[in-house]
């Protein structure tokens, strides 16, 4: 009987460790995309433009037929939807806006927004403030690569 389990146990390991997960937008499957991006240039919040150049460097690496240049200006707003009796905030709402001017194409702007309660530990709040911001620009960039893609 426990060489049974013990077995079950390897097997069952040996099928979980090779499910083939693969990054959508990793430097393989960045070939998948027919553009590439030539110059990056970003103005406004440091955080957003971080992340969103941390995503689109795969796409700077190969030089394709569709080939852009960007400019990318973000704004991250943090905007108060209710108080309390006593004034106090309950309730904001994150909005990054991201405004791309493609050379020679249309421009683009992409807003996304997210609503959530205050904590009364400032530190966390801060702490998942950060991290909303970071999920914002994530799907800021996925939506962006998207249209990209998608530029005749």
């Amino acid at each position: 009987m426990r060489m049974l389990k013990k077995a079950f146990t390897l097997i069952f390991f040996l099928f979980m460790t090779s499910c083939g997960y693969e990054a959508i937008h990793s430097i393989k499957n960045s070939i998948n995309y027919d553009f590439s991006i030539s110059e990056l240039t970003f103005v406004g919040d440091r955080v957003i433009n971080l992340k969103i150049k941390e995503k689109l460097n795969n796409y700077t690496l190969n030089e394709k037929d569709k080939n852009f240049i960007l400019k990318v200006s973000s704004v991250a707003e943090k905007i108060v939807l209710a108080k309390n009796i006593s004034g106090d905030p309950t309730n904001f709402k994150s909005t990054v806006t991201v405004n791309i001017e493609v050379l020679n194409k249309n421009n683009l702007q992409i807003i996304e927004s997210f609503s959530y309660s205050n904590d009364n530990n400032k530190i966390d709040l801060k702490r998942y403030e950060r991290e909303i911001n970071n999920n914002l620009a994530e799907t800021i960039t996925d939506k962006l690569i998207f249209k990209l893609s998608n530029i005749q």
